[in-house]
């Protein structure tokens, strides 16, 4: 079979669905690969690197469209492009079918199989195959570098000799992965960066990218994104309310806004009021990258920069992974490939259209002339974290009555030990013709054991090094008690005497290896 694509026809769409690396993996798989003339260049692959890679290079789309099997581009396919798609074709792209029902149903009633790269579910198998986060995480990143270039200042704050430079403090709304990408570019540029998600669970992977997470005076049970998606869940209006206060209170103090907030086919909502664009310094900048959706600032225009009469910037652009074509169209090029791989189990250049598949089922939104869309739930869910349970508070007096219960356990266990040590003494000691010197001996040996138990059994896991130093000082008594008994007249006395002294050596030496082996850990050389 034939895999091809053609040239984006949307105004300013500067990716490409097939690089020549992954037209060689394709080939790989058992397809041919094919290319419409110049659908490469904007990307920075022309025709003859193309054909290097052993890709068959087409004049016109017509062509293309005539001669694949399946047909992998990246924007939706107009109504003029799917017309020229067939019964029995494959077609690979996004569609956001929710949004192009008409399309969808047209596709269907051709006969053409659809396989929407939007809808592919987000499960751990299917990552290689998620080009929303492959997207996303380019748009998160030039966000940054979007709102750099148009920000007057250094990220990092500097002490010269011509005067103090203070950092930029960019505040990133939505820690999904476009906020995360703007999070570990922002602080990666010395900027002090602050980070907000109605999702309390991303906190953690926020402040181990060196960002500070903005925590709300306000509790709400929220549904963990892992089990919607990945994506935030619809906020009440009280928890609104109160994230809308908490943006304002820092509206006054930051530089640079950038708003990754999106929830499936929903507008975007509005988390960055006129009043807070109004409140900014001269020279802030506001990114906004729901801006396709209708802007989480509401004074976003689409497509465009536009300047403030309080001297605010706010860029609503939408192509941010077309302006780093050549990166974006490697990544989506290669969730491409991936997807053909699942499709091509026996890697034979033939499609399975395996429906039972979670993955192919998930993002497939026409098949057999049938719109499948919406998928049902995957049988794999993603995993959402555990909900933590909310531990009660004691108060001082039930604190007082937990530890009084506790010594009160101990001391009974301990004396307990004691009385059964002392019946197990009085019964040797009652043997008859048991010698006064060996019941001396015995008494201090039983009183050393449970000395020892009480002292090693009690030692926490994260002092047992300090326990070995320990243990090798009891080893020094030892070898000196063996070394005193070892001039005995007693054979028996002696030969045990010679092997305590052994093992006590042992001990002493083995433990300077040990140490020194573990020195020789942190050593460079």
């Amino acid at each position: 079979m034939k895999i091809g694509t053609p040239k984006e026809v949307m105004k300013g769409e500067a990716r490409v669905a097939m690089t020549p690396d992954s037209a060689r993996q394709l080939q790989k798989l058992g397809y041919d690969c094919i290319i419409e003339s110049g659908a490469g260049d904007a990307a920075g692959y022309n025709d003859d690197t193309y054909k290097e890679a052993g890709v068959e290079v087409v004049k016109t789309a017509a062509a293309l469209w005539k001669a694949a099997d399946v047909v992998a581009k990246v924007r939706p396919p107009t109504d003029a492009e799917l017309k020229k798609s067939r019964d029995g074709q494959l077609l690979i792209s996004f569609f956001y079918p929710a949004q192009n029902e008409k399309l969808m149903q047209q596709a269907a009633d051709q006969g053409t199989s659809v396989i929407a790269m939007d809808m592919v579910p987000r499960i751990s198998r299917a990552q290689k195959m998620d080009a929303l986060s492959s997207m996303a995480n380019i748009a998160g990143y030039r966000a940054v570098i979007e709102a750099g270039n148009n920000f007057g200042r250094f990220f990092t704050g500097q002490i010269t000799a011509a005067g103090k430079v203070p950092p930029a403090k960019v505040l990133v709304v939505g820690a999904g992965v476009a906020g995360l990408a703007a999070i570990g570019t922002s602080t990666s540029l010395g900027a002090i960066t602050y980070a907000f998600d109605v999702r309390p669970e991303v906190a953690e992977q926020v402040e181990s990218m060196g960002a500070e997470f903005v925590f709300l005076d306000f509790e709400e049970e929220q549904q963990d994104g892992a089990s919607t998606g990945g994506y935030a869940s619809v906020s009440s209006p009280e928890f609104a309310a109160a994230q809308l206060a908490k943006f304002r209170e820092l509206a006054p103090d930051i530089d640079i806004v950038i708003t990754t907030a999106l929830i499936p086919n929903r507008e975007a909502p509005e988390l960055w009021t006129k009043d807070m664009v109004e409140s900014m310094k001269p020279g802030s900048v506001i990114v906004d990258l729901a801006a396709e959706k209708g802007g989480n600032c509401k004074m976003t225009v689409m497509d465009e920069k536009i300047v403030t009469e309080n001297g605010v910037t706010i860029i609503g652009y939408t192509d941010f992974p077309s302006r780093m074509a050549t990166q974006s169209s490697n990544l989506y090029a290669t969730n491409i490939r991936h997807m053909m791989t699942d499709l091509t189990p026996e890697k034979d250049g033939q499609v399975v259209q395996n429906m039972e598949d979670d993955v192919i089922r998930g993002a497939t939104i026409a098949h057999e002339k049938a719109v499948t869309f919406p998928p049902p739930p995957p049988k794999v869910q993603a995993i959402a974290a555990k909900p933590k349970e909310k531990v009660k508070e004691l108060t001082a007096e039930e604190k007082r009555e937990q530890e009084v219960a506790a010594f009160k356990a101990q001391t009974k266990q301990q004396v307990t030990l004691v009385g059964v040590g002392a019946a197990l003494v009085l019964g040797v000691g009652l043997i008859p013709g048991m010698p006064a010197s060996f019941m001396q001996h015995f008494i201090v040996f039983v009183l050393s054991v449970f000395i020892g138990f009480q002292v090693i059994w009690n030692v926490a896991h994260s002092l047992h090094t300090p326990l070995m130093a320990v243990t090798n000082a009891i080893s020094s008594i030892i070898i000196l008690g063996a070394l005193i008994q070892i001039g005995s007249s007693s054979l028996l006395i002696t030969l045990l005497a010679a092997l305590g002294i052994f093992m006590a050596s042992v001990n002493i030496f083995g433990g300077f290896l040990v140490t020194r082996r573990m020195l020789a850990m942190f050593q460079k050389s």
